[in-house]
């Protein structure tokens, strides 16, 4: 099919995830696009909000420390698969794992600005009009992605789930987000991290309406 081509060709790179830093990583995920092909749809957007955690250093990583569980093993495999788990067994969210094998790191990505397949997003959300929260929220873009427990450990460069590095409609022009236009803040949901719990890892676009709405 002509469209996972195109997906295939702006897909990001093992590479690109197999980095050291984390938090790099996550900042460097504002201004890609996140993809899924379900249904027979297209949908996706711009990634315009994440969270970073290390399982090495981080209290509030699932995999801290250096804990392997039948949950946790996902995030040990090398970067540039999906970790999705469930959060209160309802809502399934959706992790990209970074750093080598046997590194536990990964990035949760709370909100996308909805540009592909919004009629179906809207419909998986049950809203009729589009609003900064059919996507804003780590819950709310997984439902409206499709994305669930069953894709945990896919790979980000398809067939169903696609990191990409500019959109399908403009392939040829990456965007990049600078450090100017973005907002350090702790992570949410996290008060059990004690210190880690103060960690500015949560990253947004500046001024972007599809983020999730600040703690």
């Amino acid at each position: 099919m002509d469209l996972i081509k195109r997906l295939n060709d702006i897909a990001l790179k093992e590479g690109f995830y197999q980095r050291k830093d984390v938090v790099k990583i996550s900042k460097e995920l504002l201004g890609k696009y996140l993809y899924s092909y379900k249904e027979g749809v297209l949908c996706g957007g711009k990634i315009v909000e994440t969270e970073a955690y290390c399982g090495e250093r981080d209290r509030a990583c699932h995999a801290y420390p250096d804990k392997r569980t039948k949950r946790t093993e996902t995030m040990y495999e090398g970067g540039g698969i999906a970790y999705v788990y469930l959060c209160y067994g309802i809502h399934s969210m959706f992790n990209i794992v970074t750093n080598k094998k046997d590194k536990a790191d990964a990035i949760l990505i709370r909100g996308i600005e909805a540009e592909t397949g919004v009629d179906e997003m809207l419909r998986r959300r049950k809203m009729v009009k589009l609003k900064y929260n059919v996507t804003a929220g780590p819950g709310c873009l997984t439902k409206a992605l499709n994305i669930v427990l069953k894709d945990n450990e896919c790979s980000l460069k398809g067939p169903t789930i696609w990191v990409c590095s500019a959109s399908i409609e403009n392939p040829q022009k990456p965007t990049t987000v600078v450090d100017s236009e973005i907002i350090c803040s702790p992570r949410v949901g996290i008060d059990y991290a004690g210190e880690d719990a103060l960690l500015p890892w949560r990253f947004r676009v500046k001024g972007n309406k599809w983020t999730s709405k600040a703690k």
